[in-house]
């Protein structure tokens, strides 16, 4: 009896270690959309007044939460029954990644000068606000449906040969970590600025050391947030571009000599630009019609 009880947590202890090993490669796999993840969500967070920031961002990670539930039945099913389906929405993730990290590079060159200048909160009536909130909140559940899905199946794809048993506890992991991972460091940036001004009014001194550094969180929210949505567009394209130079067998053997970062990045703007040209010329029939 006592011998059998410790085979059990033999395997036990084996099985968490492999779902370990697994969870870090899984980790690694999607750290890319990780970071766009992180980039978006910071964005979108921001912008309101500062008693709503944390409220909205909540609602948001419940959200978040909710698309894990929805996704992750669904994708360990057709891991198990349909593993072909796995590869072919991996590609179509990829092709809406590039055109995501290709569209921001196509508007910032040439349709920068049409974004006007971003709506104060302060400004907008304040039985607009909630309605807004709302909406703000929609948008962005439904970004990270998009790329939950995407995150849930690059980490599917790492344990695809695993047994079942691990590939649920592996994906699981990586799908709890991008979520809570993903927000926690979203609600210390967004709030960034409230804790520069609360630490420029600890006292009365103009110049003093709590003052400078207030100050240098203040100015700083801006510059991360636009850093964030750089490095956010860089690692849609890498990671577009991975997906398919590691699935088609072609790109896979295409400029063996080229490195594998420059390779990634070059072929997700390529179909990230083919993307997004077909989605205009979609646009001008719709239009014309």
């Amino acid at each position: 009896m006592a011998s059998g009880f410790f085979a059990v947590l033999d395997d036990i202890s084996a099985l968490m270690d492999d779902v370990a090993t697994m969870s870090k490669v899984a980790t690694k796999k999607t750290a890319g959309i990780l970071g766009d993840d992180l980039a978006v969500n910071a964005e979108k967070a921001t912008g309101f007044l500062s008693n709503r920031e944390i409220p909205v961002l909540w609602a948001i990670t419940k959200g978040s939460f909710i698309n894990k539930l929805i996704i992750l039945p669904v994708a360990f099913l057709l891991s198990a029954y349909l593993p072909t389906a796995i590869t072919i929405i991996l590609l179509l993730g990829g092709v809406y990644l590039a055109y995501e990290g290709a569209e921001k590079i196509y508007e910032y060159i040439f349709h920068r000068d049409d974004k006007g200048v971003a709506e104060d909160p302060t400004e907008i009536p304040e039985e607009e606000l909630p309605e807004l909130e709302k909406k703000k909140i929609k948008q962005a559940i439904i970004t990270d449906f998009i790329l939950s899905i995407e995150i849930v199946i690059i980490a599917l794809s790492t344990v695809v040969n695993e047994p079942l048993v691990t590939r649920i506890a592996v994906v699981s992991v990586v799908a709890l970590l991008a979520t809570v991972g993903v927000y926690g460091i979203v609600a210390l940036i967004v709030r960034m600025d409230d804790y520069g001004y609360r630490l420029i009014n600890l006292n009365e001194q103009t110049d003093s050391f709590s003052d400078k550094v207030g100050k240098v969180l203040v100015k700083g929210l801006p510059i991360i947030i636009k850093g964030l949505s750089i490095v956010g567009t860089l690692a849609l394209l890498l990671v577009s571009g991975g997906i398919f130079n590691h699935n088609i067998e072609f790109l896979h053997h295409l400029f063996p000599a080229f490195p594998s970062l420059l390779k990634d990045f070059l072929v997700g703007l390529v179909v990230g630009l083919v993307a997004v040209l077909l989605m205009q010329v979609v646009k001008k029939v719709f239009k014309r019609n």
